[in-house]
């Protein structure tokens, strides 16, 4: 089992433990799962499944309702106050914004229901828990990982790059992009532009590149840092249309099948590789455990680290995951090993050939 993988088993097994103790006293338990989007393409296609699936395994008698705010605050706000007005017992909470969301806390409190903030941080408000990744991380090696390949393609002195970063309202997209600045910072590269991209739209990623491109010129580009897959598709269009060539390297996050076919082509130079599923089932786990009291439930828990994070003016106990970088060289290690992608939709006829230089042929 890859590293990633065997440490999140640790975690699920722990969790599993106080949550198992008490699901079956959940009777007839309504669990309410808020998630914030759907362009980027983990939320409908992993982690609502996994979460779903993973309540209905520890919790016979537990039902999940599942809503999709499409990145409006607003909308979740009403979908929060619908399932609070309809008696949810636990609020697993992946925020489209995350100050806004407090209000969603507050309001969940009021009527005594737990709130589990799931991927993104609630801030300024205390939550029940929270299961996520090391964000610090995410930025830290996506920066890494650009800096190495711009040094691979014989770039020497100062580095010129352009940041392409998340929603604003995301606290995560805002430590993905500190941690990278770092390490940009102590790798002497120079960001020409830096640019926020409302809703972690695709397509804005894509026009806001292209506008970029246009002020800076195609030529002047050594790489370009990007916090996630579907914006990285984005940007590599717009310098397909400016006429860049080669390439420079382009960073990604979220290990998406498109994704890996682009890093395959060489067109993408690397993803991080988040253990979606195990996230998912450690939430889960959680929120049953929730439904039976428990103020910790993965506290005292042997071999679950559970830390407290800072969320804004507030800390919150919290399990953080790993995540792991990914280039071409680790897909059959990574994504392939622990069954997130199979080869069969990796690698399609016109991948063949390339698939097999990557190791993940027949």
């Amino acid at each position: 089992m890859p590293p990633v993988a065997a440490a999140a088993a640790l975690v699920v097994l722990a969790v599993l433990a106080g949550a198992c103790d008490g699901a079956a006293g959940a009777a007839d338990a309504e669990i309410g799962l808020l998630l914030p989007e759907s362009k980027t393409a983990r939320y409908e296609t992993y982690d609502a499944p996994a979460f779903e699936a993973r309540v209905a395994e520890l919790c016979g008698a537990c039902t999940t309702t599942t809503a999709n705010a499409n990145q409006d605050p607003a909308r979740q706000q009403s979908q929060a106050e619908a399932m609070l007005t309809n008696g949810v017992d636990v609020l697993v909470l992946d925020p489209v914004d995350s100050v806004a969301a407090a209000t969603i806390v507050r309001q969940a409190t009021d009527a005594g229901v737990p709130v589990v903030s799931y991927d993104r941080l609630v801030l300024d408000e205390r939550v029940d828990f929270h299961v996520g990744f090391d964000n610090g991380a995410v930025g830290a090696q996506q920066a890494r990982a650009l800096v190495e390949a711009i040094r691979a393609d014989g770039v020497v002195g100062t580095a010129e790059i352009v940041m392409v970063n998340g929603a604003p309202t995301d606290d995560n997209a805002r430590r993905f992009a500190a941690s990278a600045r770092e390490v940009f910072a102590d790798a002497g590269v120079e960001v020409l532009a830096e640019v926020d991209v409302a809703d972690w739209s695709p397509d804005q990623a894509q026009e806001l590149m292209e506008q970029t491109l246009t002020t800076l010129g195609r030529d002047r580009l050594d790489g370009v840092y990007v916090a996630n897959d579907g914006m990285a598709g984005g940007v590599i269009a717009a310098l397909r249309t400016a006429g860049v060539e080669p390439l420079p390297p382009v960073t990604g996050q979220d290990a998406e099948l498109a994704a890996i076919q682009r890093i395959i082509r060489g067109e993408q130079h690397m993803t991080v590789y988040k253990a979606i599923t195990t996230q998912a089932a450690v939430a889960a786990e959680i929120a049953v455990a929730l439904l039976e009291g428990a103020d910790r439930p993965a506290a005292g828990i042997e071999d679950v680290e559970v830390v407290e994070v800072a969320a804004g003016d507030v800390t919150v106990p919290a399990v953080i995951l790993t995540p792991e970088p990914v280039t071409v060289d680790d897909i059959a290690a990574t994504v392939v090993a622990d069954g997130f992608l199979d080869v069969a939709d990796i690698c399609t006829p016109r991948l063949a050939e390339r698939c097999a230089a990557a190791g993940l042929g027949p």
